[in-house]
């Protein structure tokens, strides 16, 4: 399969396929393809995999594109003005992403809930309980609000992350939250009772815009806002 990233703001992933590869998606994630390439639905896996998505954000059924010829090609444009990563996982590599990170990959990639085990990461930490977890062999497309930033953390490096920054981590940085320190800070300083940290080693995407601090933003000067 042969891809390219186009665009800048609002990009999109063109894949072009050879007879028989299937490019996988979350149901009504395809922008546009070419004629010669078939569509089939399910849930990949069956309905209790299809629920554990679901958890993640994604849709219980999947999308499965499949090339009957040559050259074919299929295009998937991310839904809210950012980036999207390109991964080409191999064995034992693992991504935590966040909730509907999910763009489409290759139908040897494996899309699950990753339930954080530290339960104050997932409840205060602003990333979410439950969040995403992507592994197998092949390229895998990731959404990203706004620009993204990458940060290769040592064996016991930390970084204190603001609620919400976090795109996605390698499987081995280890997540938890910090309580910010001081009443005058916790109320005046507008970061809020909680910052998200990152313990290494790994890589970690960091992303500029969450959509929910935009949509707080936005809510906060629409009309009728008081």
């Amino acid at each position: 399969m042969e891809t390219r990233i186009s665009g800048d703001s609002l990009p999109v992933v063109t894949c072009k396929l050879r007879a028989g590869e299937t490019v996988v998606t979350e149901r009504g994630g395809m922008s546009w393809m070419s004629d010669g390439i078939k569509m089939e639905t399910s849930t990949n896996g069956g309905v209790l995999k299809g629920l554990g998505r679901a958890l993640t954000g994604e849709s219980i059924f999947m999308n499965n594109y499949t090339a009957e010829k040559e050259g074919a090609e299929i295009a998937f444009a991310s839904s809210f003005p950012g980036r999207i990563l390109e991964f080409n996982l191999s064995q034992g590599q693992v991504i935590i992403a966040q909730k509907k990170a999910f763009l489409c990959s290759e139908s040897s990639i494996k899309l699950s809930a990753h339930v954080q085990k530290k339960i104050g990461a997932g409840l205060l930490g602003g990333e979410g309980f439950i969040m995403q977890k992507i592994e197998g062999l092949g390229k895998v497309f990731l959404e990203i609000d706004g620009d993204v930033v990458e940060k290769t953390l040592a064996a016991g490096e930390v970084l204190k992350v603001d609620n919400g920054y976090v795109a996605a981590m390698e499987s081995t940085v280890d997540m938890n939250i910090e309580m910010v320190s001081g009443v005058k800070n916790i109320f005046l300083g507008g970061e809020g009772l909680t910052l998200t940290t990152l313990k290494g080693p790994g890589k970690v995407w960091l992303q500029s815009m969450p959509v929910t601090n935009l949509a707080s933003t936005l809510g906060s000067v629409l009309p009728g806002r008081k």
